[in-house]
């Protein structure tokens, strides 16, 4: 999050923190098994948005359902994303340099830059 922040706030440009709940691992065609899965991920965009508290670049939120990787890239074309910022989770080794899935697809088949950045908690033991 604090990588976004910086590039915003240099090209003076708004951040969307967008949440993906991932039908394919979850029932999401029941509300009421949705709904706990919605309340998780608001916490978990809360909990990015305090990082950028006090920052003057503006922010959006969002959390939508479906395949995380393709409604990352449908997200970015229907709101006139020009440079997608995202983590990976760089569990150390040589499995945990390679990009996850859902980077992987993101940085392949986006039609704008793709910044991915390293989790911060990475090991390189």
């Amino acid at each position: 999050m604090e990588e976004a922040m910086a590039l915003a706030e240099a090209a003076d440009a708004t951040v969307h923190v967008l949440h993906v709940i991932n039908s394919r691992r979850y029932d999401t065609s029941i509300d009421s098994a949705t709904e706990p899965l919605r309340e998780r991920g608001d916490r978990y965009v809360d909990k990015l948005v305090e990082v950028a508290d006090g920052a003057d670049t503006p922010l959006v939120t969002a959390i939508e359902i479906g395949r995380p990787a393709q409604q990352i890239l449908e997200y970015a074309a229907g709101n006139e994303i020009n440079l997608i910022v995202m983590g990976t989770r760089g569990r150390g080794g040589l499995p945990g340099r390679l990009l996850g899935s859902v980077t992987n697809y993101v940085v392949t088949h986006a039609d704008v830059p793709v910044h991915v950045v390293p989790s911060p908690d990475r090991s390189d033991t």
